[in-house]
């Protein structure tokens, strides 16, 4: 029984592909949890996943000339995020960097959330969900919610015109339109600079 389940978990994990991230709860129509960590124990001892912390793991990436690469920490968070069955958008440094507005790379990648405030250690880096409004809920996992905490981490006294170029060239139209419509729901001196300069 429990072997037939192992082998119903890895199908849907190699029908996800490699670079997957998931926890047992991804698995919960399998069977019970007890024989779902079970198989995924497993799995992980015959090197077919990799355990990035307690109860969350992935289908690791394949380079062909740098080998196992490390975990996507946005598939992570997501993967987290569909567990607890909350809400997230990247905040901080980690929105700036997805757009291209930041070079920097975080360690600590931080997520807004309307579920508890937590962290997770993946390796030398952390995943941070920081509870805030429903407001900055409001356009949660759209274009508008990754600019507006972009913009917002940047800071007012920095949007040069480099900046400004480099976001609107990272936009689509369907970008454009989102924009249009979430941009009064950001503090007001963004929602100046989405409509007078990244719009305009």
């Amino acid at each position: 029984m429990s072997q037939t389940i192992e082998n119903k978990v890895i199908s849907r994990i190699y029908g996800k592909g490699r670079g997957w991230s998931f926890t047992p709860s991804h698995f919960s129509d399998l069977g019970n949890n007890t024989i779902i960590r079970k198989s995924l124990s497993n799995l992980e001892k015959k090197g077919k996943i990799r355990r990035l912390a307690f109860g969350i793991y992935d289908y690791p990436s394949i380079h062909k000339d740098l080998g196992t690469i490390a975990p996507d920490l946005d598939k992570v968070a997501r993967a987290i995020a569909e567990r607890d069955q909350i809400r997230i958008q990247p905040g901080g440094a980690y929105a700036a960097n997805l757009l291209g507005l930041s070079e920097q790379v975080p360690g600590k990648v931080i997520y807004l959330t309307d579920g508890k405030s937590s962290k997770i250690t993946i390796g030398k880096r952390q995943i941070i969900f920081r509870k805030t409004t429903a407001k900055n809920m409001k356009t949660a996992g759209s274009i508008s919610g990754l600019v507006i905490q972009a913009l917002r981490y940047l800071g007012k006294d920095h949007m040069t015109p480099t900046v400004i170029k480099t976001l609107t060239r990272k936009l689509t139209q369907k970008d454009i339109k989102r924009l249009k419509l979430d941009a009064h729901l950001a503090p007001a001196w963004i929602t100046q600079i989405i409509r007078e300069d990244v719009l305009s």
